[in-house]
């Protein structure tokens, strides 16, 4: 089986090769190579020590040394090379207490977390595969090299990466492997929140954000996510909806993907967090009247604070904490459709988020029962249909979009303090109302004349 090796990998592998060591490309981007995907990183492995491999090439960085990892760098790009090692105990569900190098290059592959993941390749050699990788990729299959339960207590982390991999891939996860997951999970409370957070993050952004069933069905979830749990066990008796909170929010999420090709990678990203929380909110307002139907009034203002605790757990930078808040905040809501009110509409969530909120109602409203939908659809395209009117007219939507400044009140004799501010976001009301009025000459009549 043939795989087509970037020109500086066949570089590296020839060169340690022809210094008689073994060497081969490892790991995903073997994976990759073989399901026609373009591979993000090159990594090599190879027999050589890491003093050998610095010996042979002009410039490189010491990594990992300490784990026997070289970069070997051409230009601005990196290609991180490895040497054949046994890892020692696992002390700590990450890391292993020390590592061993090795002349074997099985020795190496057995202590990879996924057959999918432990094959090699190179082209003298062709495809090196002990376990059989390649039959787990025809069978779409993740299954653990060994044992799964030695694999996830030497890392727990490969207990979300095997969910993570089943969504990217589209794969099952082995009953053996489902089944160490299972009883393992709780061993992921030894993983760091940055960790938990990527994996987390490639799962729901993949194209089968629906896996992430997994992690409630494995207790997973429990441990890293427990809000999704409550989501899960709370039901809906309402006409509007026909499922729990949890199968809801996985039934949106399975909605967004068909926008990816729309998107860019930060704003997929946004999009799924939103949908994956806008209701975390619901077990806490629901209630329950006299003939049995729920209600949940003010569940989105409860879910944008649980949003904001999650966000903030798993180490998110503010700005993705804003973004996603903003659109927890308001992913329902609802006003009649006129101008000044699309116009306030746009300002209260901001003009950037806007095409995103639209995407998350639609993929919220889809996951909904058929009641209204179409009624609710149409709402949608008709703020839509306003909003770019709006944007493309160019109506003041800022404060600072107004046609006169504070500077401007300040040499009309208005002294500085909070009744500029007041008299500012008294003209920038009004031409929220009537767009028009945004000239010099009618807002600083309004101020001599109030």
């Amino acid at each position: 089986m043939q795989i087509k090796l970037p020109d500086k990998v066949k570089l590296i592998i020839k060169t340690l090769t022809d210094d008689g060591y073994e060497a081969y490309a490892v790991g995903g981007c073997v994976r990759d190579s073989l399901l026609g995907k373009e591979p993000n990183d090159w990594d090599i492995t190879t027999s050589a020590s890491p003093q050998q491999v610095k010996a042979l090439f002009r410039r490189t960085i010491d990594t990992g040394i300490q784990h026997g990892t070289v970069t070997i760098m051409f230009g601005n790009v990196g290609y991180e090379v490895t040497t054949y090692r046994i890892d020692g105990v696992y002390e700590d569900n990450r890391h292993p207490k020390q590592v061993t190098f090795t002349k074997s290059l099985e020795e190496d592959l057995k202590r990879r977390d996924f057959t999918i993941n432990a094959m090699a390749y190179n082209d003298e050699a062709g495809l090196v595969d002990l376990f059989g990788g390649l039959k787990d990729m025809e069978l779409r299959v993740i299954r653990a090299v060994g044992d799964p339960k030695e694999r996830f207590n030497e890392d727990a982390l490969r207990i979300l990466r095997a969910v993570r991999f089943a969504a990217q891939l589209d794969y099952d996860i082995d009953p053996v492997t489902l089944e160490a997951v299972r009883e393992l999970a709780p061993n992921l409370k030894t993983i760091s929140a940055e960790r938990i957070r990527t994996e987390l993050q490639k799962l729901i952004t993949s194209k089968h954000p629906e896996k992430v069933l997994i992690l409630y069905e494995t207790g997973v979830s429990r441990v890293i996510l427990p809000e999704f749990d409550r989501m899960m066990e709370t039901g809906q008796n309402t006409p509007h909806h026909m499922y729990s909170v949890g199968i809801h929010t996985i039934e949106a999420l399975k909605n967004s993907v068909k926008y990816d090709d729309d998107l860019s990678e930060n704003d997929i990203k946004l999009l799924r967090l939103t949908l994956l929380l806008h209701d975390s909110g619901k077990p806490d307002a629901k209630t329950t009247d006299e003939s049995g139907r729920d209600h949940f009034k003010g569940h989105a203002f409860i879910s944008e604070k649980i949003a904001a605790d999650i966000l903030r757990r798993l180490k998110y930078d503010n700005d993705t904490m804003n973004k996603v808040r903003r659109l927890v905040k308001y992913h329902d809501h609802r006003r009649k459709l006129t101008e000044p009110r699309v116009r306030r509409t746009i300002v209260e969530i901001s003009k950037e988020l806007i095409p995103l909120w639209l995407i998350v109602r639609r993929c919220d409203i889809g996951a909904q029962s058929m009641m209204e939908r179409e009624a609710k659809l149409k709402d949608i395209d008709e703020f839509e249909q306003i909003y770019e009117k709006v944007i493309k007219r160019g109506d003041c939507l800022s404060i600072k979009e107004l046609a006169v400044t504070g500077n401007d009140l300040i040499k009309a004799g208005i002294k500085p303090g909070p009744e500029l501010g007041e008299i500012l976001d008294e003209l920038f009301n009004e031409v929220l109302d009537v767009p028009e009025h945004n000239t010099a000459e009618y807002l600083m009549e309004m101020v001599k004349n109030p």
